[in-house]
């Protein structure tokens, strides 16, 4: 079962409702790998302060598959869901690179 663990700066507004709502994401896109990772850790923080701009929240997404060393990606975007957005494709990306090296070489 893979565990999520959601963190974020005290600049971050990521109330029960955010957190839920990412973690309903991981869980949906990172289903197929679920038996492989042992914990998702989400990362958010606020970059730019006040300013809001395009690119003021950043996502880290860092994957722990059993046996093997963490991953990590980050996005950017102007609040937690955008970054997740951005994030996310590339999580998915990475997990589907080193999976796949695993099996071949089995």
């Amino acid at each position: 079962m893979m565990d999520i663990q959601f963190n974020t700066d005290n600049q971050i507004h990521g109330g029960t409702d955010v957190s839920e709502a990412i973690e309903a994401r991981l869980r949906e896109r990172l289903a197929r790998f679920s038996s492989r990772l042992t914990r998702i850790e989400v990362h958010g923080r606020d970059v730019d302060g006040t300013t809001n701009g395009e690119s003021g929240v950043e996502l880290t997404l860092e994957a722990r598959p059993a046996g093997q060393q963490p991953l990590s990606v980050t996005g950017n975007g102007p609040e937690l869901e955008a970054a997740l957005n951005s994030a996310l494709p590339k999580l998915v990306s990475r997990l589907d690179s080193v999976f796949g090296r695993l099996d071949r070489v089995r």
